[in-house]
């Protein structure tokens, strides 16, 4: 999911959230699930824009294990 995708599938559970405590109170379970979805997508999000891509080499050693440029040597 793209950065974009889950900004907008943050909004909507907002709204979402919203509507739910506007219905059934902002002391209901319900309120609260939906709080609480809007939390894991933010969670989410943040995991992303902390998480650094992959450089060409990690990503060629992903490929090819075995080659000699993947080698890890321990002392």
């Amino acid at each position: 999911m793209s950065n974009t995708d889950i900004q907008q599938k943050i909004e909507q559970e907002r709204e979402q959230a919203r509507q739910a405590c506007d219905v059934n109170g902002a002391n209901s379970g319900e309120c609260a699930a939906a709080w609480d979805a809007v939390e894991e997508l933010q969670a989410e999000a943040s995991h992303q824009r902390t998480t650094k891509p992959k450089n060409s080499l990690e990503k060629f050693c992903d490929d090819n294990p075995e080659a000699a440029e993947c080698r890890l040597y321990e002392d």
